[in-house]
Order: structure tokens, then sequence, then C-alpha cells
């Protein structure tokens, strides 16, 4: 048996995760270690552990890493501090491989514990480019420290091989959020209004909106502004979900709620819609609005328009349904006017997702997994420069 460590910190990475975590609990040579971190443990970002044993899995580890605020100097605390805890998880229950996804601070934390304990690590979505969030360096780092990557489409693919990679560790097995929209069953509307308690909720803006880490903007003045223009987009319900851990966080989720009290008759905010409701959600959306990257991921599957707003998602493929604004209010009102048209509803319709490569990306993750794991592999890295 071999020990597999999957950490979830937030839950974005625990849904994307989840087709890959059922996969390796069936696998008979694999012993199945999950750990819950970050915001699933706290009650102000919506408890989202609960997701976690609703889907009948029960972490083995519970670490509350987030005490000290999430300002940036928050941050830097809780990296350190998350590095002290999972050090010390990783000495007395040594795991056999460490699997993690995406870009997230605590992500790179624990990463940073388990590569100087000489665990290997397998991460999905790295190769990925988010020019407006700190989570672009975070990502490099841990593709970095990784052994086996799992890419989501084939831009990223080739950037981990730029970044020296060796090909023969870089798999490009298509996107686990195209997976799910293949494979969940999603709700009617009436299903989806009787889970909301929302009445009539079509037309409807699905909205995600996280601070820009990696410059010096104001996440006050960038929520001022999309409510300027939601304000004016007054025929339309508005489905918030609430920002993350991310500095600038809590003054953006405060800003939300403040909002909808105000706005009751057409406004609803929620910490975590839970996969199966947003993806529902996203599936009848008049527009997904915010700067979130299933906004640039998840939209082209479903046709769906998209107002992606600001540079927190810069560097990532746009298709053909995704509208591009500056975090003004009034780049982010003509957007939005452009996203309901007839006209660009059909430019919608003509969207093809980068990360449908045509094969099951749990799948073929959990087989590179059991083959590396009975494998004799080298753990130290070596930058790859390419066939001399």
């Amino acid at each position: 048996m071999k020990k597999v460590f999957v950490v979830t910190s937030t839950r974005a990475d625990y849904g994307l995760l989840r087709p890959v975590i059922k996969r390796l609990e069936k696998e008979q040579n694999i012993d199945l270690v999950i750990v819950a971190t970050g915001t699933h443990l706290k009650q102000e970002y919506g408890n989202t552990i609960e997701e976690i044993r609703k889907d009948g899995f029960e972490p083995k580890y519970k670490i509350d890493i987030l005490k000290f605020g999430n300002d940036e100097l928050s941050v830097a605390k809780t990296i350190a501090y998350t590095v002290q805890q999972f050090t010390d998880i990783f000495a007395q229950d040594k795991p056999d491989l460490l699997l993690v996804l995406g870009d997230r601070y605590e992500i790179f934390a624990v990463c940073t514990a388990a590569s100087a304990l000489s665990v290997p690590i397998a991460h999905i979505s790295g190769g990925d480019v988010t020019v407006g969030a700190k989570d672009d360096f975070y990502r490099h780092c841990i593709t970095a420290m990784s052994n086996i990557h799992f890419p989501s489409c084939k831009d990223s693919y080739q950037r981990l091989l730029r970044l020296g990679q060796h090909p023969n560790t870089v798999f490009n097995v298509g996107g686990l959020g195209d997976e799910n929209i293949k494979n969940i069953s999603l709700m009617t509307q009436q299903e989806l209004e009787q889970s909301l308690e929302v009445n009539n909720l079509t037309p409807f803006f699905l909205i995600t909106y996280h601070p820009e880490t990696q410059k010096s903007t104001s996440p006050k003045e960038d929520m001022n502004n999309l409510f300027y223009a939601l304000d004016k987009m007054e025929g339309y319900n508005l489905i918030f979900t609430k920002s993350n851990a991310d500095a600038g966080g809590e003054i953006i989720n405060k800003m939300i709620d403040d909002y909808c009290s105000k706005n009751s008759h057409r406004a609803k905010a929620f910490f975590s819609l839970g996969l199966k409701r947003y993806l529902s959600a996203m599936s009848i959306a008049a527009v997904v609005v915010g700067n979130s990257s299933s906004g640039v991921v998840e939209t082209p599957t479903f046709k769906v328009p998209c107002v992606n707003i600001g540079d927190r998602q810069k560097g990532r493929y746009i298709a053909e349904n995704v509208i591009c604004t500056k975090t003004n209010k009034d780049d982010i009102l003509k957007g939005l006017q452009k996203a309901v048209s007839k006209e660009f509803k059909a430019l919608a319709d003509t969207a093809k997702s980068p990360y449908d490569n045509g094969c099951v990306p749990s799948k073929e993750i959990v087989a590179k997994i059991s083959e590396y794991l009975s494998s004799d592999k080298n753990t130290v890295k070596i930058f790859y420069d390419g066939e001399k």
C-alpha cells in the first residue's frame, strides 16, 4: 500500500479534486489520506468541510491555519504557520506522494514542507498564468517543487516544458472542471430555486469577485464600481458567491452582505453553493460575472456569456464567450450590456473549451499516479533544459 495525501484548502479546489479522490479511494494499492485546511474549517467561509463529508469522505487531519487575519502580513504569518504544521504531520505520517491542485498560498506552504522532507508531489493545474494574483508565482513555485504534473490545457502543458519540467513528467489530461460538467446531474431551475430559496430566479447574473493581490488595487473601489454597473442592469437578479481568504477578501464579503441587504428584492449571497448548485446555476445564468477562474475556465463548456473583470485571470486562454473588461465602472457596465445582447449570445454559442482533450482527466491522473508509485522514480528535481 502506498500512502497518498490529498490536501484541500478551499471549496474551489475540492470541487475539482472530487472525481480524483473518488477514483483514488477505489485503488487497492493506495492508502488515501485526505487533509482539510484553510477555509474549509471556518464558519465565516461556509464551513465547507461538510461538503467533503457529504461525499462520504472524512478527512484524517483537519488543520486550522487561518488564525492571523487576511491582510498581507497575516498571509505571510499563515504561510509560516502552515509550513510548521504540515512539517510535523509529514514527519510523523510520511506520505509516499502528496497530491495538490492549483496555486493558493496555503498549498504553496504545504508543498514547501513536503519538498523539504523529500515527499514527492503531484500537481494539478500547473502552467497556468494569472497576472493579477500572487497565485501566479505560488503556482510556478509549486511546479518547481513537483515531480509529476497534470496541466489542464495545451498552453499550460507547453509552458511547463519551458519552465524546465521533463516531458516524461508532464501529462496534458484536460480540465477537471470540464469533467465535472459532463458527469454531474444538474438541478432543474425549479430545484435550484427551491434550494436557493429564491422565486423567479431567471434572468440572473452569477457573480464571484476576488481581490487582485498582485497589485495595489482597492477592493472597496473595485466592488463599488461593480455595484454601480449591476445597479444599471435592473432587470436581472443577482446571485453572489463570496470571496476567498486572500488579502482584501473580508472587505469584499462585508460589502456584498451590505449590498444584498439593501437590494434583497433581487440580490442574495452565499459563502458556497457547493459544486452541484454552482454548476447548475452557471448552466442557466444570463451572465457569469467577476474574476473567478471558473468564469474563464468552465463557462466555455456551457457556452454561457462571461464578463471577466480586471487582471486576476489575465494570461489564461480566453474563449469566444468571455468579455474582458477593466475594473472601472463604465467598462464593467459596457461589458454587461454587451454580454446580454442577442449578438453576443450567438457568439458565445460558438465557444470551444480548450480544457476538453477527449479523455477523462481523473482517470488519467490516477493511472499516472499509480504508475509513478509502482516505479523507482528519483525524487530529486533536475531542471530540464531540452535536448542538448
